[in-house]
């Protein structure tokens, strides 16, 4: 059964420096989805981690090429992203807006990978598509297709962090899994 996403690892060569950029907070751009949650109870006013992204200089220390070679997708956009303590990210779809003015989408798959910077720790979670993909290490990453639900919160202790990368694929991702796995 094809799922609309892929799992997979890759080694880390990168140590703590991630924790030092320098990351603002954007409030979450989707006011249907905020809406929704208010209305299911959610009542917190941050949903959304920091980011250090694209707009910004890339890092000297994170090897882009490495990561643009890995994960071969048109237009690759990335961002880093602190959740701090208490954010809670409920379930919804990214609507990709920003990378969707920027780029022309159409025959295109808009895919979104997500690589954990840092290993697992208790309260981080997160859910793709209704599955639990907590206790992962540095490295692992998942990347879903743009119409693929997720939900994403830390009521841990430290602070997650991940690189988030956004791009496009000429065909689904089965195809590029077999391609690159």
């Amino acid at each position: 059964m094809y799922q609309h996403w892929i799992k997979g690892h890759l080694d880390p060569w990168w140590t703590t420096e991630h924790r030092d950029l320098p990351f603002t907070n954007e409030p979450f751009n989707n006011s249907e989805d905020l809406d929704r949650w208010k209305g299911m109870g959610y009542t917190h006013t941050k949903y959304t981690g920091d980011m250090y992204d694209m707009r910004n200089a890339e890092p000297k220390w994170f090897d882009m090429d490495r990561i643009k070679h890995y994960f071969d997708f048109e237009h690759l956009s990335w961002s880093f992203y602190r959740m701090s303590t208490g954010v809670v990210l409920p379930e919804h779809i990214d609507t990709f807006n920003r990378f969707k003015e920027l780029y022309d989408c159409k025959d295109k798959t808009i895919v979104r990978a997500l690589i954990m910077l840092e290993d697992w720790r208790p309260g981080h979670y997160l859910d793709l598509a209704g599955l639990n993909l907590n206790t992962w290490s540095a490295g692992d990453y998942v990347v879903w297709e743009e119409h693929v639900s997720h939900t994403a919160a830390n009521i841990g202790k430290q602070d997650r962090y991940t690189l988030q990368l956004t791009g496009l694929i000429d065909q689904r991702l089965i195809d590029w899994e077999w391609q690159h796995n």
